[in-house]
């Protein structure tokens, strides 16, 4: 059965940078076997209804300004999958999830930017996914573990996004990682480590310094469904972490 996975998008410029963590993504291929479709639920595609990518062909949005000119020439120009759509909109609903399907949107750079690290061919159809920060936590899970049969099937389940992402903390002339970060990443590191949703659901009150890691949930959810779609076996391993300007949160998770 393929893992799922959450993986940190961190800033749009992670897409030129070359560290341990995008060495990580860069290598991720050549140690797994290569999936039939990808499904990826990004922080940065939020819709109070769950929307699911059925683009023929992905357009390249670029949803960020003031970074490097190179950026804004890349495209990911990834198919859709039709088949694979309709069976993520037949588990939804008979897991009691509302859902649409979009043909229009194309890949935001939480998506794009890690897929090309990932698969730099685009050569893989791809299903984009939404999120929606009013659910509870527990739904967000659910969302996933709906979806986790597809993994038998050799469809590899994404999630992108951040468990540290607070833009307004971030020293942008500074790798000196800030303690509460990693005070509150330990934290969900232990919490994942022994699959104990009970206390990950109550993150908010329950982590230290949770306010300030996660001010908006958008980016935490990915992982969330990521871990729900690992629940049949419920092991986690946390393959990377590290941090850019402070406490730009980078980490890598697998499920299986």
């Amino acid at each position: 059965m393929m893992p799922s996975y959450f993986f940190a998008h961190g800033a749009p410029s992670i897409v030129l940078e070359d560290n341990a963590y995008t060495k990580l993504l860069k290598e991720f291929k050549d140690h797994m076997p290569k999936p039939k479709a990808i499904i990826l639920f990004s922080a940065h595609w939020e819709e109070t209804v769950q929307s699911v990518g059925a683009a023929a062909t992905y357009d390249t949005i670029y949803d960020f300004g003031g970074f490097q000119d190179e950026l804004y020439q890349m495209t990911y120009p990834a198919h859709g999958d039709p088949a694979l759509v309709e069976q993520i909109q037949k588990l939804l609903t008979a897991g009691g999830v509302k859902n649409v399907r979009d043909e229009q949107r194309g890949l935001d750079h939480g998506a794009w930017a890690v897929l090309k690290l990932l698969y730099p061919e685009a050569d893989i159809p791809v299903v984009a996914m939404s999120v929606n920060r009013d659910l509870p936590n527990a739904q967000q899970y659910e969302i996933g573990k709906s979806l986790a049969a597809l993994r038998e099937q050799d469809v590899l389940i994404i999630g992108s996004g951040g468990t540290v992402h607070n833009l307004r903390r971030l020293n942008w002339n500074s790798d000196e990682v800030n303690g509460w970060a990693e005070q509150f990443d330990r934290w969900i590191q232990e919490k994942v480590e022994a699959w104990d949703t009970e206390a990950l659901f109550q993150y908010e009150e329950l982590a230290p310094y949770a306010e300030m890691a996660v001010p908006t949930s958008e980016h935490f959810i990915p992982l969330f469904i990521a871990m729900g779609a690992g629940d049949p076996g419920r092991n986690a391993q946390l393959l990377h972490r590290s941090y850019q300007y402070g406490n730009l949160s980078l980490s890598c998770w697998q499920f299986n």
